[in-house]
């Protein structure tokens, strides 16, 4: 097909680009060290036979599937799990699966790649989490006829006026998709505008709302925020983007106004800007997560320069932040501050997670801030008004219960799946 030719050939083309971006040294970010030609397709054996290969592009998604992995694996203890990221943090999050499954990193998207990738790990099937369509990977899969589920499927309704312009170009990448498991009843009837059998369709919610955040992580919130002063106020700004740090800082003047004694849980999203916030947070009094050090009446600021630990910081926090959305950035997830009960802020820019961010400011568990004058505004009302963050927390949290069940209704269908494909 000529748009899959044209394809190949640009991203042959810009390989050099692809290659520097993900293997330039950057400060403070890992490498991917002996393990960079698995993106190539030089992927070690697995020592599975026929593995599920499970794709979870990075830690985002790998958190979201791991109690799908955990639930599979109660059920089918004897099917082996081979499970793959693209990134070194999306890596890091599945090594703490233990034996449960069998890390690779994922090819990138060059024909040569794949087909030396499912040479090696010769898999029974393929579920990808959340719409992560790549032209060879699934053309690779309808020429060995390897049954391919998406979970968490969602298609927006400016992705999906996209596709329709090019009719054919959509057809070749629907067409060896088996199972779509969609969020919700528009992602499905968006689909099948765009032409995809609705035997293929189901609506089985979001597994991201069946997340597990057990009473360690609000044991561990509770000894951080002992470590900060029972007494003092905090508040968390949680997946923040270059240029934005800023803009919460500037945020937080405002409240130390009105908050002498205010914390600041600040947590950058990417570990290669750990330092460069840490100088710009320094006036404030910044102790670093990584440097265990005592946190002191005149210190401001707590850096989380950690992976992995947001939860218990949002734990120990009264109100959170969560950023990407004071930049065109797309926001991130509000799941986590909301399972643990707190009230959510969030700015203007929160379009890749659209729906669930309309749902809790419609019930009331989440407030949209349109810049750092008004989140400042915001926190200092919110850590002044006891009842009203409690009153968000609650309608936040209730959120969370009422879109909880997608869990048990994906498992069902992928465990059919298995039978049938």
């Amino acid at each position: 097909m000529l748009s899959r030719l044209l394809y190949n050939l640009l991203i042959h083309l810009g390989l050099p680009l692809v290659l520097l971006a993900l293997y330039k040294p950057k400060k403070g970010k890992p490498g991917f060290g002996v393990r960079w030609a698995e993106h190539l397709g030089r992927t070690p054996a697995s020592g599975q036979e026929a593995p599920l290969w499970i794709h979870a592009v990075s830690v985002g998604e790998t958190l979201a599937i791991t109690p799908l992995i955990r639930a599979l694996k109660a059920e089918r203890p004897d099917l082996p799990i081979l499970l793959t990221t693209t990134t070194r943090t999306g890596a890091e999050q599945a090594a703490r699966l233990g034996d449960l499954v069998v890390h690779r990193y994922a090819p990138l998207d060059y024909p040569w790649a794949v087909a030396a990738f499912l040479k090696r790990i010769k898999p029974r099937a393929l579920w990808v989490m959340e719409t992560e369509l790549w032209p060879n990977w699934l053309a690779a899969c309808e020429t060995r006829h390897l049954p391919v589920t998406i979970i968490n499927a969602r298609l927006s309704e400016r992705s999906c006026r996209r596709y329709a312009r090019f009719p054919g170009a959509f057809d070749a990448l629907s067409r060896p998709l088996t199972h779509l498991l969609c969020q919700h009843q528009d992602d499905a009837d968006r689909f099948a505008r765009l032409g995809i059998d609705r035997a293929r369709l189901a609506v089985t919610g979001s597994i991201k709302f069946d997340l597990q955040l057990g009473d360690e992580v609000q044991a561990r919130g509770r000894a951080l925020r002992q470590r900060m002063g029972q007494n003092r106020p905090v508040w968390i700004a949680a997946s923040t983007h270059q240029g934005e740090d800023e803009q919460v800082l500037v945020a937080f003047d405002g409240v130390l106004q009105r908050h002498p004694q205010a914390v600041l849980i600040l947590v950058p999203r990417h570990p290669e800007r750990f330092d460069r916030v840490a100088e710009l947070c320094a006036p404030y009094g910044c102790v670093r997560r990584t440097g265990d050090a005592p946190i002191h009446e005149t210190d401001k600021v707590y850096l989380g320069d950690t992976m992995g630990e947001l939860p218990l910081m949002l734990a120990a926090a009264d109100v959170a932040f969560v950023g990407g959305s004071l930049v065109k950035v797309g926001g991130h997830n509000l799941l986590e501050p909301a399972a643990l009960g707190k009230p959510c802020l969030i700015g203007p820019a929160y379009f890749n997670f659209s729906d669930i961010t309309r749902q809790l400011v419609a019930q009331g568990g989440a407030a949209l801030v349109d810049d750092a004058a008004a989140l400042g505004e915001k926190v200092s009302a919110l850590l002044a008004d006891g009842s009203e963050r409690r009153q968000m927390g609650e309608q936040a949290h209730a959120v969370v219960l009422r879109n909880q069940g997608a869990l048990a209704r994906t498992l069902s269908h992928c465990l059919a799946s298995l039978e049938n494909d």
